[in-house]
């Protein structure tokens, strides 16, 4: 049976039921949304650790009752991180201390927490705290997630000693706990982050990176500040779509709506053959500039705003053929392993959050004695010289990771949306948008529905659950078909969308790919 969306006033939609009883507990408790979503951002950490922890990276987009705030919590690359500390590669690691820039996850709660918090820091830390020290039972998709980390992260320095109890990952319904873990939970809260990024914990992190050649340093993580930031916007359908601005991902699923506003509506089934390509070919030519242009917005040789401009938008669409796929390169625009929650309140508070370690548990390094595992968000960068994305000193690596929001054309929140799943997320961000703004379909609809993404070239990934008629009519249409085995199902990601109704009221959907929940009173 196919899940029921989930109505109230006070709700949160996460991608694992623990937490999202977390941030329900703090909306009874007579906190906010932004409480809620850092308890349950928290709670993830340890309940979900093959997708995030201590050491993440994070993002938000914020509704206040009145405006809306965009949160850049992604970290930078330390101070020796030089094109030539690199030399020779043939790419950036992709595991290790060399694959670490500075974790920002942390920093992300507290500007949260202390712009727009209403409870206690160590209330909202509570349940995440119970969890690490006395234990909760493993969830079957991430042990599965656990057990293949296993194979290719058990090497790595700190990792056996946290995440293999026993010599072996953790089977669905074992206990898992971890002291250290429920430690470092309880010095961030006392501390309001001060311990992880100057104090007890980020010795214990710099210590552990100097005995393995690391070059982090107390500079680079005292250095560290979350950002708040506007959003980049594209009006679509009968709304207006959010995005954070670079070094995320976002503005693809802005520049895909957008191609596919200046192609127009023509009715089409949003399942159909013809809409997917179209959706497909819009899709190719923005990952393309994606490629080429996007990287931390303070290196870019463009204005990201001059991706989003309506005659741009209009000439890239021209070059869509309706009747066969192409292969697209970018434009020339005139010059200027992931968790995701969503939270909202009965006071009309709506937050999008999303938080990742990168590549399952990141770089597989975790830090003894504090159950910090950390990110390798360092492999974002690249080696090409010249390239606006690459390596260099105090810089901030592209991100996959993106929390999206939509309003209505009069300034209202609508919806509050994520899909989680590497370079799936700004695919999954306009199938969202397609499936809720233009056909109107409800926020559980959305996510249980088929999706594709695009691969390579020709090449898409299609869920076999959209039948062989689409399947076939796509192939028809010049499409390279490869339809990914059940056991490959997290490589469509995975969606928490919250739509606000005329009523004040609100309705949640929750992805039945992973173990994802949604909880309202």
């Amino acid at each position: 049976m196919a899940r029921q969306p989930v109505l109230g006033r006070n709700i949160v939609s996460t991608s694992q039921p623990l937490a999202a009883q977390a941030g329900l507990s703090m909306l009874a408790r007579g906190g906010n949304a932004v409480d809620a979503a850092i308890a349950a951002a928290m709670t993830l950490v340890v309940v979900e650790p093959s997708g995030n922890g201590l050491g993440s990276d994070g993002f938000a987009i914020l509704w206040d009752g009145s405006a809306l705030h965009g949160l850049n919590a992604s970290g930078r690359s330390p101070a020796a991180w030089t094109p030539e500390r690199f030399k020779g590669r043939a790419m950036m690691p992709e595991r290790g201390w060399d694959a670490v820039t500075v974790p920002g996850a942390v920093s992300g709660w507290i500007a949260l927490w202390r712009k727009f918090g209403s409870l206690p820091l160590e209330v909202i830390a509570e349940p995440a705290i119970r969890y690490a020290r006395y234990g909760y039972p493993v969830s079957v998709a991430v042990s599965k997630l656990w057990a293949n980390a296993e194979k290719v992260l058990s090497g790595q320095p700190g990792f056996a000693e946290c995440f293999l109890p026993d010599g072996r990952a953790l089977k669905a319904g074992e206990i898992f706990r971890s002291e250290a873990m429920a430690r470092s939970l309880e010095l961030i809260a006392q501390t309001e982050g001060e311990a992880f990024y100057r104090g007890e914990l980020a010795e214990k992190m710099i210590a552990h990176a100097k005995e393995h050649g690391a070059d982090m340093t107390l500079d680079d993580l005292g250095n560290h500040q979350a950002d708040f930031v506007e959003t980049l916007s594209t009006p679509f359908a009968e709304g207006v779509v959010h995005e954070l601005p670079p070094n995320g991902q976002g503005i693809a699923t802005l520049i895909t709506l957008g191609i596919l506003e200046a192609l127009g509506d023509d009715g089409l089934d949003v399942d159909s053959p013809e809409a997917i390509h179209l959706a497909l070919e819009a899709t190719k030519l923005a990952l393309a500039d994606l490629a080429q242009y996007v990287a931390d917005p303070a290196f870019m040789n463009i204005d990201p705003k001059s991706l989003l401009e309506p005659a741009y938008l209009a000439e890239r669409a021209k070059l869509i053929d309706r009747s066969t796929a192409g292969l697209p390169t970018y434009g020339a625009p005139r010059q200027a392993g992931t968790v995701y929650l969503t939270a909202a309140d009965e006071k009309g508070m709506m937050v999008s959050f999303i938080q990742s370690n990168y590549m399952g548990f990141g770089s597989g390094v975790v830090v003894p004695g504090t159950g910090i595992s950390l990110q390798n968000r360092g492999a974002g960068f690249v080696l090409k010289a010249g390239h606006a994305n690459e390596v260099a000193p105090r810089k901030r690596p592209f991100q996959t990771i993106i929390p999206g929001f939509a309003m209505d054309h009069s300034g209202q929140p609508l919806l509050s949306f994520g899909v989680m799943g590497g370079p799936m997320q700004a695919q999954g961000h306009t199938q969202m948008a397609l499936r809720m703004l233009r056909h109107r379909q409800n926020p559980q609809a959305a996510a249980d529905a088929p999706r594709w993404r695009v691969v390579a070239g020709r090449k898409v990934a299609v869920e076999a659950s959209a039948g062989p008629a689409v399947l076939e009519g796509l192939k028809a249409l010049g499409h390279e078909i490869v339809v990914d085995p059940p056991e490959a199902v997290f490589a469509f990601g995975s969606a928490q969308l919250i739509a606000r109704g005329d009523n004040g009221c609100y309705v949640a959907g929750c992805d039945s790919r992973k173990d994802s929940q949604a909880a309202a009173f």
